[in-house]
């Protein structure tokens, strides 16, 4: 299954949560959710997957952890906030060059509407209808 294909499944289990749920519960329950009908779906995920991080010699086992790694290859981080910060962004773009993925979702569970919660990270993926946003942030 491809980046796209995965997000797919994953933009539409975020829909599906927010539209039976609505916005204003806290990030855990979202997690949770999520996590619960992306099995359902038939898609592996893990959650709080310890990520290291090397920095020259040292390496700390434990750098931060994803929310969620669905199929090993798109990392996906949960918020339920008022207001996104740009530095969500930033920081979910960091976490995909430091575990060698190239797709990443920010979904904001607290959006009225979930389109405008959801934002999509490449790093680097290489398909035709994103080359040209390569390593850019990109909203969907």
């Amino acid at each position: 299954m491809t980046e796209n294909a995965i997000a797919k499944e994953i933009v539409d289990a975020a829909y599906r949560i927010h539209t039976t749920l609505g916005p204003g519960l806290l990030e855990s329950v979202y997690h949770a959710v999520l996590a619960y009908e992306l099995a359902q779906r038939g898609l592996r995920t893990v959650s709080q997957q310890p990520i290291p991080v090397v920095y020259g010699t040292i390496r700390i086992d434990i750098g931060f952890r994803a929310n969620m790694i669905d199929e090993d290859q798109v990392i996906v981080e949960i918020k339920s906030v008022e207001v996104r910060a740009p530095v969500h962004q930033k920081q979910l773009l960091t976490y995909l060059r430091l575990a060698d993925k190239r797709l990443g979702l920010l979904i904001n569970f607290n959006a009225a509407l979930i389109k405008d919660g959801i934002t999509r990270i490449v790093n680097g993926l290489q398909e035709e209808s994103l080359a040209k946003t390569q390593g850019r942030q990109e909203p969907q």
